[in-house]
This record gives structure tokens, C-alpha cells and sequence, in this order.
């Protein structure tokens, strides 16, 4: 983890407009008094489970996993970030230490709020009070599909489903290939399986012809026919 002292400030001020412009000068002054800008290494934590949390993060450049540790060192990743995303708030709010871990998947670019400032300011604000309710709101209704997804899909459609959820968050270039570079790992803690069972699932998939893998780089062939697979196995 490295404070910044210099960084692009009229990128940051782009990024943070959806919020910006929910703010008074005296509130904005207020919360740029207690940001600050760090980055984060490739695989460097961010914050652990059991930690008590003490801030408002925003990616603003790089990709963030918010995950669990679970039974035999195996980890399930809950949701993957994009600039600009909001996280690490939930704990605080409910007044209890983090129940997931997050790590940047690449070199990251996040500013950090201390929640007592931006606490005084919910008061205040309504409106940056509805902001974080809708992104809470978006939150919980991706984590109750997932337990529908983790519970009841078959390893392939699990996986279908995780490299879909990853094309809606990071997208992909004109000739389909994944704009996010990810480990047979978080692979396969993305889908609730073993790793062994990520590889050879993505194996059969470019064999039937809907992705080609090359190393971690991933290229979507037939959309369609694994959005199939991702329904019905």
C-alpha cells in the first residue's frame, strides 16, 4: 500500500461526480479534508475479515474482489468491482468488523474516507444518504442471486454464470476478449468450486466451442450458447 501525494486530481474529481454533485461546497470540503489516495499492488489486501472498519473505499482505476475465506483454505469470492464502486461501508454502518476480505486483482488506484466524516455528512444530506441506500440496495440483490446460483447450478452452469457476471462488470473488446485478466483460482472461487474442477470445466467449454483460453486471457465465441449453459447446465 502506497499513499499518493500526486494523482491525476481531475480524474478523481471525474470519477467521484456521481457523488460530488450530491454535495454542498461546505460538504465536499469537508470529505476532501478527510480523503486520502492509495494504491495497492496486484494481490495486496485491502482489508480482512474481523477487521473493524473505519472507511468509505472507491476504486477509481483497477479491479477489486470482495471475498470470504471458507473450509480448507478455499475462498469464495462474492463480487468483483469496477471503477467507480463504492465498498467497505456495510460493516461500519452495521456496527460490526468486516465479514468479507477485499484485494485488488490488479495494480489499484482506490480513495479512502474516513466514515465518521462521511457519517456527519449523511445527516445532513439526504440525498448522499439515498445514494449509498441504492448502492446497498444493488449489493444485497446481487448477493441473494448468487445463493441461488452457488446452491442449486450444476459446476457448468456455475461457471457460465461467473464468466458472464465478469463480461457485465468488465466487458469485452471488439474481438470478445475479456477486458480483465483472472486466475483458474479466483476462477473458481468466483464459482464455488475447486480449482481442478474451474480448469477442466473451461477446458470443455473451449472444446464445445464457446470461449478460447489462452493462459489468462479469455475470448467469448458463442455468447449465446453459454448464456444456455449458464440457465440450464
Amino acid at each position: 500500500m502506497t499513499i499518493l501525494e500526486t494523482y491525476d486530481e481531475e480524474r478523481i474529481k471525474r470519477s467521484l461526480s456521481a457523488v460530488s454533485q450530491l454535495l454542498t461546497p461546505a460538504d465536499g470540503e469537508e470529505l476532501k479534508r478527510s480523503a486520502r489516495v492509495v494504491k495497492y499492488r496486484r494481490n495486496e489486501i485491502i482489508y480482512r475479515e474481523n477487521e473493524q472498519p473505519t472507511r468509505l473505499l472507491c476504486l477509481v482505476n483497477g479491479k477489486v474482489k470482495i471475498y470470504r475465506d471458507g473450509i480448507g483454505g478455499r475462498s469464495l469470492i462474492n463480487r468483483v468491482l469496477r471503477p467507480v464502486q463504492y465498498f467497505g461501508y456495510r460493516a461500519y454502518l452495521a456496527r460490526e468488523p468486516y465479514v468479507t476480505a477485499a484485494a485488488a486483482f490488479e495494480e489499484s488506484v482506490l480513495v479512502e474516507f474516513l466514515m465518521a466524516d462521511v457519517c456527519k455528512v449523511m445527516e445532513r444530506n439526504a440525498g448522499l444518504t439515498a445514494f449509498f441506500m441504492q448502492e446497498l440496495a444493488v449489493d444485497l440483490g446481487i448477493a441473494d442471486r448468487r445463493i441461488v446460483s452457488l446452491t442449486q447450478k450444476h459446476v457448468r452452469g456455475r461457471l457460465a454464470e461467473a464468466l458472464l457476471h465478469l463480461v457485465d462488470v468488465y466487458g469485452i473488446d471488439s474481438e470478445g476478449i475479456l477486458s480483465a485478466q483472472i486466475s483458474r483460482e479466483d476462477m473458481a472461487s468466483l464459482s464455488n468450486m475447486t480449482t481442478s474442477n474451474a480448469i477442466r470445466t473451461l477446458s470443455e467449454f473451449a472444446d464445445e466451442g464457446m470461449l478460447a483460453v489462452h493462459g489468462r486471457t479469455i475470448k467469448f465465441v458463442d455468447m449465446k450458447r453459454l448464456e444456455r449453459t449458464s440457465l440450464y447446465g
